[in-house]
């Protein structure tokens, strides 16, 4: 039988390989994007079965809309969308951007489709809600160390209750990707152009490790990066984790499953 694998942020960058690469060897993809104009548009270059879902995981009445709509079960989800050095801005629901946009829309995305899941959830992980000094790195650093948390956090609960559905965090290591031509400030974009061009694998090769855990048989936990020198390029493999954090913002629990 198919299986339905749902892509957040799958309009470009390794959202769209990773799309991409699913609907090539057989599954059913839903692109959720925020731009369906965009996904429509990526959705007709793409062989196999795919639809085209609107969500902004930066505002959580979308998030719910998303799985509302949602009724049949549902193999894999990849949380794959996200935002990194942009400018300082809050969330629909005030949150800031990057921990909105990139953990706690996905953490409350996960909890409302978990009714529906029935294989594997993949987070790519590449002051919680930055309300003094203001860094969009530090900021970006600490919304996918939510990430690896939620994932841990996740399994933890998911095994405890004998759920057969697996949590999994993957990172990209130094893929070159549209994530970075957003970054605020002409500086920092000369600066990332010159590294990608020095030290970055492909958005093909970036995206391997999402596809990897998407698919293949792995404990739950797992947490699988290149394996080159320093997690930056490479095939996938194992990669290393750091510790720490709770869930209180969105108005959304984990649920019992």
């Amino acid at each position: 039988m198919c299986r339905t694998v749902v892509v957040t942020g799958a309009t470009s960058g390794l959202g769209a390989v990773t799309a991409r690469e699913l609907a090539r060897a057989g599954a059913h993809v839903v692109l959720a994007v925020r731009d369906t104009a965009w996904g429509e548009r990526l959705a007709a270059t793409l062989t196999g079965s795919v639809e085209v879902r609107p969500l902004d995981l930066a505002d959580l009445s979308s998030v719910r809309a998303f799985a509302a709509g949602r009724d049949r079960p549902l193999d894999v989800l990849v949380n794959n969308a996200g935002v990194m050095a942009i400018p300082e801005a809050r969330t629909a629901d005030g949150f800031e951007m990057r921990i909105g946009t990139n953990h706690l829309g996905p953490f409350a995305l996960t909890n409302l489709l978990l009714p529906h899941l029935t294989g594997r959830v993949v987070t790519v992980v590449d002051d919680i809600n930055s309300e003094r000094a203001y860094s969009p790195w530090r900021a970006y650093q600490q919304s996918k160390l939510a990430n690896l948390l939620f994932t841990r956090e996740l399994q933890r609960r998911l095994s405890e209750s004998g759920s057969p559905v697996t949590a999994h965090a993957v990172h990209p290591g130094y893929a070159a990707t549209d994530l970075q031509g957003r970054s605020a400030g002409t500086a920092q974009r000369l600066m990332l152009a010159v590294t990608n061009r020095l030290m970055a694998q492909s958005d093909a090769m970036g995206a391997l490790p999402t596809l990897y855990a998407a698919t293949q048989p792995l404990p739950g936990n797992s947490y699988t990066g290149p394996d080159g020198r320093g997690e930056l390029r490479g095939h996938p493999g194992p990669a290393r984790r750091s510790p720490h954090a709770e869930e209180r913002l969105t108005g959304v629990r984990f649920r019992r499953v």
